[in-house]
């Protein structure tokens, strides 16, 4: 007879390691691709229903006065807080709202007229918040929201002698890092419990102490991510976002 024609044998050890090669070679920017094509599809999804959850119309009445929409000194972070519950209950998962009215002087930074320019942020805050966490309870949402407030520092206990623009004032309070509050709120918190103490000046920390890295690993923990576990990768070694010694302050967790 005459010679058999193989056309299906198996393709040897180097001929699979070359078509493989090959392939991995067209397929290398697939990756950069596809992440693009995720990101201009949730843009497009973003903003196919943005303007409907930022309808403050769609709301009742009660629930804007509730938040002191439509009041001089409410309105703006009312709006601001009740947009944050709208973007929520949509399914957004992390929302940022900055009370950043200059209306009573340099925003929270009063290096002067501390006093009457705390009275009037304060003013314009309160209402609103309460109404956050009564709205977010009422619709069952506290439980599995947690809400944080703070600030990136505190005021000192001490007047500061101020001279700036504004002139020579004495009735300011500088920058404090030492010993401040930060509150949280459901989301697996404990209710009514406090944390921590400073000295009797009220200007450092000294019982319980928090740092950064513990609330960090707190917020986590309370998400149901190890932060031990949340590493990220940079110049050639893996980090943390709490570091080496941030802890979980489980005293907080109800």
């Amino acid at each position: 007879g005459g010679d058999l024609n193989w056309d299906n044998l198996a393709a040897g050890f180097s001929d699979q390691r070359e078509h493989l090669d090959f392939i991995q070679a067209i397929n290398e920017e697939d990756d950069p691709l596809i992440a693009e094509l995720r990101n201009r599809e949730l843009a497009f999804r973003m903003q196919n229903v943005a303007p409907e959850v930022m309808d403050l119309n769609k709301e009742s009445e009660a629930t804007k006065e509730l938040y002191g929409v439509g009041e001089d000194h409410t309105d703006e972070f009312g709006r601001t807080l009740l947009l944050a519950r709208r973007f929520s209950e949509a399914g957004v998962r992390f929302v940022t709202a900055t009370h950043s009215t200059s209306r009573y002087g340099n925003l929270w930074d009063q290096h002067a007229g501390l006093e009457k320019g705390h009275r009037g942020n304060a003013n314009a805050v309160d209402q609103p918040i309460a109404a956050l966490l009564h709205d977010l309870e009422s619709r069952g949402m506290l439980e599995d929201t947690l809400v944080l407030c703070g600030s990136e520092f505190g005021r000192t206990p001490s007047r500061e002698i101020f001279d700036g623009q504004m002139g020579r004032s004495d009735d300011g309070r500088d920058h404090n890092p030492h010993g401040f509050t930060m509150w949280m709120c459901g989301g697996g918190t404990k209710q009514g419990y406090h944390h921590g103490a400073t000295d009797d000046y009220g200007y450092y920390a000294v019982r319980d102490r928090v740092s950064i890295h513990d609330l960090h690993a707190t917020v986590l923990h309370l998400m149901g991510i190890d932060h031990e576990r949340l590493t990220f990768h940079h110049s050639g070694r893996d980090y943390r976002l709490t570091d080496v010694f941030g802890k979980v302050v489980n005293e907080v967790i109800s």
